[in-house]
């Protein structure tokens, strides 16, 4: 009876454990390869061949410099604008998420970062529960201490759904516009990134207004978008700068 008792407690333990240790293998990997499918896919996947068994995943990967610099600004304005200065969790975006669902009385904003979304794809199930709020919050910090922010933002434009079986950026841009990643205009990167919030309904209902109002609101915000790259560009010269002062201050007081 003990024995059954201990195996009981000790058991989820073991499984917490041995499934974070898979999530941080698949995360290590993926820093140079890239997934063939993720959970999100594979779940919706499964959900979309129950009503038409001939449905297909169009999927394809493309390297991050193959994608619109316009679709990346895009995304940033429209989903984490503070993505390249924090470390996987947006606190203030946070707590106003917090403050207007207690102002609406409803769950209207999330506050999830990049890096969140990211996690929740990869990785975990449908549903909200305190479980996969924690697995979730786990796996953000495994994969901002283990990749750089442009490789996460490159699984980010990669595998996000933009429709019913529909995902990543050259996926997306070729079935809603013909074209290729890379080619997209800021219109066009504008208006995927308004569709991210509720891919499968603007799918079906590309004339929706929220969705030409939020593309306009998107297009307004894309010059004030800071890509990775461009930030860790600031940052070198900006120790470059303190270098260069402290040098000057030395040759002064010498």
């Amino acid at each position: 009876m003990l024995r059954k008792l201990f195996w009981l407690c000790v058991s989820p333990i073991i499984l917490f454990i041995l499934f974070n240790v898979y999530i941080l293998g698949n995360i290590i990997s993926w820093r140079a390869l890239a997934p063939e499918t993720t959970s999100f896919m594979r779940h919706q996947m499964r959900v979309l061949k129950t009503e038409d068994e001939e449905a297909v995943l169009q999927y394809k990967w493309v390297s991050y410099g193959d994608i619109s610099i316009n679709l990346k600004r895009a995304l940033i304005a429209s989903e984490d604008a503070r993505f390249t200065q924090h470390e996987g969790f947006d606190w203030a975006g946070i707590q106003y998420a917090m403050k207007k669902n207690a102002q609406t009385g409803k769950v209207s904003a999330g506050g999830s970062t990049i890096s969140q979304q990211l996690a929740k794809n990869l990785f975990l199930w449908e549903g909200k529960s305190y479980i996969r709020k924690a697995e979730e919050a786990l796996i953000t910090l495994m994969l901002e201490g283990n990749m750089s922010k442009e490789r996460i933002f490159a699984l980010y434009l990669n595998v996000i759904e933009w429709g019913h079986g529909v995902y990543g950026a050259d996926a997306a841009s070729e079935y809603h516009f013909d074209g290729k990643a890379k080619s997209l205009s800021a219109f066009q990167a504008a208006r995927l990134a308004a569709m991210v919030t509720n891919p499968r309904y603007y799918d079906d209902h590309p004339k929706d207004r929220r969705l030409s109002n939020k593309t306009n609101i998107i297009l307004r915000r894309l010059g004030s978008a800071q890509l990775p790259d461009e930030a860790q560009e600031k940052a070198i010269e900006q120790t470059q700068t303190k270098k260069s002062k402290r040098k000057k201050n030395r040759r002064k007081t010498n």
